[in-house]
Order: structure tokens, then C-alpha cells, then sequence
């Protein structure tokens, strides 16, 4: 058996497999996040640690872990967790979706001209490097008594092991990773006043990075086990749903919006706000794109429009009558990455009248996801090609209509497959099954699981919806900078 750790942003969540890949239990344990100014988002690494071990003590209770062989670890990308010399947090951590650095990014790109061909990628607020700037900036006491930089599942490793590890496709988040060389970069480090002695070492993702702490494993109810390197949140979920070959395409539907597509080698489009990553798995690449604000729109609206629940909102957008809602929604709550690299983007409700009722509102947004997630997943084209049709994990995914409706949007067949709603938690304990039984077992380890639907386009909605996409796109275009 495998253990799988996912930090996300709203919770943490805990799986449990069986030797041959099925999910034997689950537990999760809810996160919350604090933002005390405009732009910012901030959350405690204790309260990562508390919610972990609350959901491995309730794993523990409800199933025997004394099989278990190994721990893969998922998180949140991005997120600067600073540690001083005696490993004490120095602040709350700085999360993806923070976007205070703007000016830190133009100081960045000023530093290091050459940053896009070392990293592949754009200088963006939500990256960790300009957070750094950022606290150099305004909180110079704090900069000056780091000692190590952890990302977020990486703080949980630290406490669960003493190791400081990372693997590649979560340091690819930061902008100090030489992308091809898949290892720190000096010449981005050094842009913003940092070493190498200052970072975790870098590991694939299958790699044994340490083992568990026997005190820990003892508190937990099962033997001290190896912790493999794991992966960010997105290429942890690749893996969970066998996204590990070129073409291969996922879509992630999170409190982000993410288009993840397998690349054929290391491969870059900057210009579009792309992100161009290190796979999960040893000598892979990926590309994705980005949208900030994805279901965490559908939770907004639903408290919006003072529904019970997501399900009940759902429901009611699902029971209009009224097929041709003129209600357009820019859903750019925390600003964007791709393709618009705005972080002054905000959300916009446009064509409301005395007749729009609650259930439009909904509506609008789920359309308004689906258009932004389009305009990323085009992004993704523009670098590479894409499979025939798009796995689909995530929380939002376990909603039929939503699901339908992106199929129409995109023109693309959706296929939901059992474990969307645990990916990363799921690739993470298939690495740690990869670090047990060796790399060699990788493809038979990393199936696609089973389908549970295919979600076939409407040609005659895939129309209307592209006729209103123009309007979408034009409505942004009008808006920009009035913020």
C-alpha cells in the first residue's frame, strides 16, 4: 500500500492505495486563507502541518497502514515558505495566487534580461522568485534572516522527515530552475539575492528524498516508511490520471483553472503567459496554462446568489429555460495569467437587467470559466499539439452539466475517469509505488483509470458558444486598465 498527501489550497487531502492502484480510503482536512490586503493571500504553514496530521490520524483510524511502503507527497505551487536558522517559520507564506510583486516582476526582468530562455517562462507575480524581491523590499528584517526556501508541500516533507527536498516540476514554479537542465539556476538566484545553500535539493519525482521521523510514523500507526519528491499539484495530477505521454492533455478544474498538456521535450511560449514545466516523471516536460480563479468562481456565485450550496446552484443554472442568457461574465477575481498576464484583471458581470435572476448569474460564470480556460487551452496549441480529447479532474468536475458545457465550449470530448476528484493525492502515492518497485514500472504503474464518461461536443451548442466567446474576449479587451 501508498499513501498519497495533497496540499491543496482549500484542504488538505490524504489517500490511501492498494499495491495494484486502487483507492482504498480517503480523509482530508479543510485549510482557509487569509487576505488582509488587496492582492494578497496568505496562509500558516502550522496550519498545513495540523490539517495533515488530522487527516493521517483519521486515514489511520479507519484503516490498518502497517502494509504501507511508501509516502508521495502533492501541493499548491508557488508558495514562499521561509525558514530561519532554527528551521522557525519566519512569516505566513506568500501562496500562487498572491499578486502584490507586480513591480518586483519588472525589477526581475530588468536583473536578468535573459530569464525566459534560462526558465521558459514569463516573470509573473503568482512565480515564487518575485515574492522574494518582494520581501526583500518591504520586509528586509525577514529577508535577512533566511536560511531555507520551501515549497509548500515541501514545508510537510521538512516536518515529516527533516529533509529540505523539492522535486522538478514543482521547483519549475519558482523561476530559479534552468528548465532544460531540470537544476537551480545561479544567474536567477543570484537576480534576487539568494544561493544554492539557501535551496532544497532537487529530485525527480519518483526519488527517495528521506524517510519518515519514527516518532511520527508511530503517531500515525504504521512503519517508517520512504518519502518520495512527489510533484506540484498539477503535474501530481497528470500522473494520478496517466497524463505521462507527449500529446496527453488534462484539465484540471481546482480553485485554479489549469490546461496540461505533455510536451515533446522542453518547449516554450512565454509571449502567451504559457507555463513551460518539468514533468513529474524523469526527462518529461509539460506545458500549461493558468487561470487564477476556476471553481473557486462557482463557491463566489453560489454565496453570491445566496444558494444553500454549489450543488443546489448548479442545479438551478441547469433548470433555465432561457437557452440565450445575454449575461457575460469575465471571471478574473484574483486577476490572470494566461493568456492575459494581468493582475489587475477583474471580474466583470455585463448585460444585467431587471429580468436576470440568480440562476443566470451561475450560468454566466460557468460560461465565463469555461471561455477563460478556452483561451488557455489555445495557448497550449500555440506551443504543442493536444490529444483527441482532455481528461478532466478536479472538485468542478463532478458536475455533469458543467462538464457537458466545456465539452461544447472547447469542441472537445471530456472524459471523466474515476479518481478526478483525488488526482494529485492519486499521482503522488503512484510515485511513491514508482520509488518502491523502481522506474521501470512506471507505464504500468501510471494508467489512465477507468472511464466513467465521455462527454461527446454539441455541434449546435459548440456554435452559439463560439459566437459568444467574441463577445467574451471583447468585453475583457474593453475593460483593461479601468481598474
Amino acid at each position: 500500500m501508498y499513501i498519497g498527501i495533497d496540499l491543496g489550497t482549500s484542504g488538505v487531502k490524504v489517500i490511501l492505495i492498494s499495491a495494484g492502484g486502487s483507492v482504498l480510503a480517503t480523509s482530508s482536512s479543510p485549510l482557509s486563507v487569509s487576505r488582509p490586503f488587496d492582492l494578497w493571500s496568505e496562509q500558516s504553514p502550522e496550519e498545513w502541518w495540523q490539517a495533515t496530521d488530522l487527516a493521517m490520524l483519521q486515514l489511520a483510524k479507519e484503516h490498518c497502514l502497517q502494509k504501507v511502503k511508501g509516502i508521495g507527497l502533492s501541493g499548491q505551487m508557488h508558495g514562499a515558505t521561509l525558514l530561519g536558522k532554527q528551521a522557525e517559520v519566519l512569516r505566513p507564506a506568500m501562496l500562487w495566487n498572491d499578486g502584490r510583486s507586480h513591480e518586483e516582476c519588472l525589477l526581475l526582468q530588468r536583473r536578468c534580461p535573459e530569464v525566459q530562455a534560462i526558465t521558459g517562462n514569463l516573470v509573473m507575480p503568482g512565480f515564487t522568485a518575485p515574492k522574494l524581491l518582494w520581501i526583500r523590499q518591504h520586509e528586509p528584517d525577514v529577508f535577512a534572516r533566511i536560511d531555507k526556501i520551501l515549497l509548500p508541500k515541501d514545508y510537510l516533507r521538512f516536518r515529516m522527515t527533516g529533509d529540505f527536498a523539492t522535486d522538478v516540476s514543482d521547483a519549475s514554479g519558482t523561476l530559479w530552475l534552468n528548465m532544460e537542465q531540470r537544476a537551480w539556476s545561479e544567474t536567477m538566484l543570484q537576480a534576487t539575492g539568494l544561493n544554492e545553500g539557501q535551496m532544497p535539493k532537487v529530485y525527480e519525482g519518483s526519488e527517495i528524498t528521506g524517510t519518515i521521523d519514527a516518532a511520527l510514523a508511530n503517531r500515525w500507526s504504521m512503519p517508517v516508511v520512504p518519502v518520495v519528491a512527489g510533484g506540484g499539484d498539477n503535474a501530481a495530477g497528470a500522473v494520478g490520471m496517466g497524463i505521462v505521454s507527449v500529446e496527453q492533455t488534462m484539465l484540471s478544474l481546482g480553485t485554479s483553472g489549469v490546461i496540461f498538456a505533455v510536451s515533446d521535450g522542453f518547449t516554450a511560449n512565454p509571449a502567451a503567459a504559457l507555463h513551460s514545466f518539468g514533468h513529474a516523471v524523469p526527462n518529461t516536460w509539460h506545458t500549461m496554462s493558468v487561470m487564477l480563479s476556476a471553481a473557486s468562481c462557482i463557491d463566489w456565485v453560489t454565496k453570491l446568489a445566496q444558494f444553500s450550496n454549489v450543488e443546489e446552484a448548479l442545479s438551478a443554472a441547469e433548470a433555465r429555460t432561457d437557452h440565450e442568457n445575454k449575461l457575460t461574465f469575465l471571471p478574473y477575481l484574483s486577476g490572470e495569467r494566461t493568456p492575459h498576464n494581468d493582475v489587475n484583471a477583474k471580474g466583470v458581470f455585463w448585460g444585467m437587467t431587471h429580468e436576470t435572476t440568480p440562476a443566470d448569474l451561475v450560468h454566466a460564470v460557468l460560461e465565463g470559466v469555461s471561455f477563460a480556460l478556452l483561451d488557455g487551452l489555445d495557448a497550449v496549441r500555440s506551443a504543442q499539439n493536444i490529444s483527441d480529447g482532455i481528461d478532466v479532474i478536479g472538485g468542478g468536475a463532478k458536475s455533469t452539466y458543467w462538464l457537458q458545457m466545456l465539452a461544447d465550449v472547447f469542441n472537445v470530448p471530456m472524459d471523466y475517469r474515476a479518481g478526478g476528484e483525488v488526482g494529485p493525492a492519486l499521482g503522488a502515492a503512484r510515485l511513491a509505488a514508482i520509488g518502491d518497485q523502481g522506474q521501470g514500472a512506471l507505464n504500468e504503474i501510471c494508467t489512465k483509470p477507468a472511464l466513467i464518461k465521455r462527454y461527446l461536443p454539441n455541434q449546435e451548442d459548440s456554435a452559439r458558444y463560439t459566437e459568444k466567446r467574441r463577445r467574451f474576449q471583447d468585453l475583457y479587451q474593453r475593460v483593461k486598465g479601468l481598474s
